[in-house]
């Protein structure tokens, strides 16, 4: 079986391309230097040369902030070029596995976990872009999981773990969001799955759309002092502010926690909680032989 991984170098394919490599299966690792998805007969040459059987698309237009201004360029990558990766799985029979964001529901008054059907209301450009990202790999008809995530980070790129561990160390005080709540979701877990379930092909007669974060619930504040307290770099003050505090472009949602119930039913999987899943990430970052990419 012959795989593509798309956005091979960000924190999600980046720990896939670690996974794929005691594969027996071919898995092909691209970003943008080795196949622009933003072009049809690119990915379609791909595909059809290749005989692959799944993309798993790890490519998107993440910078919230940019895309309110660059939503053009923010919608070719999150929805034009899924729309081409969906034609080539509908032409060539096979499955994409594509991630989405708990931005398609755009936070509102709820307090309870987003379950899959649940109102789609995008309140940014970002999430307008991924909202139709998702509805382009419906109309195409093609083998498909959606996996809808949030608040991800890892050892590598640029995230909220490494941006606080740096303020931690540079500065005597700071301010970070208590009233944006979510859950906090190491990379490594998802790329796990996603992982497992192409192995074993358990796509395959699967097709919909899914949730998964780690298990709990905690506000930025929350997550920022279990950095610091499970890092040790403790001398920083941090201080819980409204999010007003923080001028943006952006209405980011106010509650983002995802049900994750059908994920773990369907595919039988236990998820960790988070604060156990942050533990792994730092001690990995502690490491000297710790890979990663820096900021």
């Amino acid at each position: 079986m012959n795989i593509l991984v798309t956005g091979a170098n960000g924190q999600l394919g980046s720990h896939i391309r670690l996974l794929g490599e005691q594969s027996q299966h071919r898995y092909f690792f691209t970003d943008v230097e080795e196949l622009d998805i933003t072009r049809r007969d690119a990915v379609f040459n791909f595909v059809l040369t290749n005989g692959i059987s799944v993309i798993v698309n790890c490519a998107a237009y993440t910078n919230v902030e940019a895309a309110e201004d660059d939503e053009e360029n923010a919608d070719l990558i999150n929805n034009t070029s899924v729309r081409y990766m969906a034609d080539a799985m509908k032409v060539s029979g096979g499955t994409l596995i594509h991630f989405s964001t708990d931005y398609v529901f755009g936070g509102g008054d709820h307090n309870r976990p987003c379950s899959e059907d649940a109102t789609l209301n995008p309140t940014g450009a970002y999430g307008r872009t991924k909202l139709r990202g998702e509805q382009a790999i419906e109309e195409m008809g093609c083998h498909f999981m959606v996996i809808r995530t949030g608040w991800l980070y890892s050892e590598y790129g640029k995230n909220f773990v490494k941006t606080m561990l740096r303020i931690f160390e540079e500065k005597a005080s700071c301010k970070v969001v208590f009233d944006q709540v979510g859950t906090p979701t190491y990379a490594g877990d998802l790329a796990r799955v996603v992982y497992d379930i192409v192995e074993s092909e358990q796509y395959r007669n699967h097709d919909g759309f899914y949730h998964f974060s780690d298990e709990g619930v905690c506000s930025w504040y929350d997550f920022a002092k279990e950095i610091a307290r499970q890092s040790g770099l403790t001398a920083c003050r941090i201080e819980p502010c409204h999010s007003d505090e923080f001028p943006s472009k952006v209405e980011r949602p106010p509650y983002s926690v995802l049900d994750k119930t059908k994920i773990k039913r369907t595919f039988r999987i236990e998820i960790p909680y988070w604060t156990d899943s942050l533990g792994r990430c730092l001690a990995n970052l502690r490491g000297a032989d710790s890979p990663r990419v820096e900021e």
